[in-house]
């Protein structure tokens, strides 16, 4: 299990760097949300597909688990569409807090009904400590409540992301049972590429995005979208669903220390409280692997 976290945690911290690269290319390619969620699901598959080849690793695959990849590649899809539109309904810290936070929360409820997972207090622990420690950690200090149409859109179409983010958890966990990491991951973003492309008819210009925005999205269709997902796929497989959605608590936690490093934003005294929350529910986790490896 401490190997499954340690990829888990890898591709949350390579997910953590997507923001800052969405800026570099708002600001350099004026680049659509959903124009980049579409190139990188692209990307991402092409590459995945291409491996699986060259490695071999295309087995023949049932027809109910090619409806499962459908399934997963359309919640991946959603979670693109939802969630970048929520950002420009209610902001980028809402949109997060929102759909960061839930997703756990729904991998942890769908957890023991659809996989069988129990929950041991130390996992019920870190996902508590660990959502407080995210909400803390995102969350605008002095923000004042919105109850406009427009931000509660926003707030629902990010808690739609947060559902669309457990639900891909839960059926690749059931999934990997019977399918191998690397072909299920290149099924699943090859229908969530397909899936997402119709939204580009709502974006203006989008080759010209692409040609000003090419190198960064290459990054997060080889690096934070193939590969984070390829090992997160593979960690997947001997870790339990809802510590899974706990460790992905590690994305916010990157995305805000490039925040402070590189763009120069400040993190308060809350935020710090919630980073050490969040470094709290990992230890948590990675004790008691380690306990269960001795």
């Amino acid at each position: 299990m401490a190997h499954g976290l340690v990829l888990i945690g890898l591709a949350a911290v390579s997910w953590g760097t997507t923001g800052s690269v969405m800026t570099v290319l708002a600001e350099r390619a004026a680049a659509s949300p959903l124009l980049v969620g579409a190139a990188r699901l692209w990307i991402a598959a092409a590459l995945l597909v291409i491996n699986a080849r060259m490695l071999g690793r295309w087995p023949a695959i049932a027809a109910t688990d090619v409806w499962r990849c459908i399934a997963m590649g359309a919640c991946m899809a959603g979670y693109q569409a939802a969630y970048f539109t929520a950002v420009t309904l209610s902001g980028i810290a809402v949109a997060a807090l929102i759909a960061i936070c839930s997703a756990p929360l729904m991998i942890a409820a769908m957890a023991p009904v659809a996989l069988g997972e129990r929950l041991g207090g130390r996992v019920r622990l870190a996902l508590t400590l660990g959502v407080i420690g995210t909400a803390l950690l995102i969350a605008v200090p002095g923000g004042s409540l919105d109850l406009s149409p427009r931000f509660v859109a926003g707030a629902l179409l990010a808690l739609t992301a947060g559902l669309a983010y457990a639900l891909y958890v839960v059926l690749a966990k059931a999934t990997l049972a019977r399918v191998a990491p690397l072909p299920l991951t290149a099924l699943t973003f090859t229908a969530g590429a397909v899936l997402l492309t119709p939204a580009l008819l709502w974006t203006e210009a989008p080759l010209r995005q692409l040609t000003l925005g090419w190198p960064w999205l290459l990054y997060l269709g080889a690096v934070a979208t193939a590969a984070a997902y390829a090992i997160y796929t593979v960690g997947l497989r001997g870790v339990p669903a809802a510590v899974a959605g706990i460790v992905t608590l590690l994305e916010p936690l990157t995305a805000t220390l490039l925040g402070v490093l590189v763009f120069g934003e400040r993190l308060g005294s809350t935020g710090i409280v919630g980073a050490l929350l969040l470094l709290t529910a990992l230890g948590l986790l990675a004790t008691g692997a380690s306990r269960r490896a001795d």
